[in-house]
């Protein structure tokens, strides 16, 4: 099995920097972690709210402390530096190598989606932003990784997208359309963020952040890659 992450963002519009932060980050132990914050606001003042979280987030996992530890210690970093004034959403997706499972942290209102051996559903349990109070805790999930398994996390600004026009993505519902078109990890992601465009007319109103994941067959290729494209103005 080959693990692969597909990432799509954009700027909310006439904004010159986007308030969500995304980070990748190899495991002590094998495997990889991506973290995306979300901070309150946007703009430049929220771009540095979340790097705060994602920040002292890859920090710790990269010295080996567990995902949930993580999440606690940036929620009460970000509450005792802005005084519980400020807040920021939390997605922690991480491949344990250890455990053979994928963990999924959640401090978000935001659900997260999930695909496994043919049953599609939605991570929606009630989950707290950070910053706000002492001792947020984390919604943790953790799944087998198995060939097949897909999985979305995104920030607020997918959700909400088409509401100003009274016409909502259907999350879960486009989702499951990807999937049955067989699409890999990064053509889910734009495909999110294509739909996002269209329903907020090229003029999005807030952030928007997707990450996919997905557990794949093993190619013969043993070479590890990234890819990363950056639009500048």
């Amino acid at each position: 099995m080959e693990i692969q992450i597909g990432v799509a963002k954009i700027n909310k519009y006439a904004s010159s920097e986007s308030g969500d932060t995304l980070e990748v980050v190899e495991r002590p132990g094998g495997g990889v972690s991506v973290v995306l914050a979300d901070g309150q606001r946007s703009g430049k003042s929220a771009k540095l709210i979340s790097n705060m979280v994602v920040r002292k987030v890859i920090s710790l996992l990269a010295e080996g402390v567990r995902d949930g530890a993580a999440a606690r210690a940036a929620a009460d970093y970000l509450y005792t530096h802005r005084s519980g004034k400020v807040q920021s959403t939390l997605n922690i997706l991480s491949i344990d190598l250890e455990s053979r499972t994928l963990v999924i942290t959640r401090n978000n209102p935001t659900p997260v989606l999930v695909h496994s051996k043919g049953e599609t559903w939605s991570l929606n349990e009630v989950s707290e932003s950070v910053g706000v109070k002492r001792n947020t805790r984390p919604v943790i999930t953790e799944l087998a990784v198995t060939e097949g398994l897909v999985v979305a996390t995104f920030t607020d600004g997918l959700p909400f997208a088409g509401e100003r026009k009274g016409k909502p993505m259907d999350i879960l519902q486009h989702f499951k359309k990807m999937l049955k078109g067989g699409d890999q990890p990064q053509a889910i992601a734009d495909g999110f963020m294509a739909e996002a465009l269209k329903l907020e007319e090229d003029r999005p109103a807030d952030d928007i952040s997707v990450v996919v994941l997905g557990v794949h067959p093993r190619s013969k290729d043993e070479v590890r890659r990234m890819w990363v494209r950056l639009p500048l103005s």
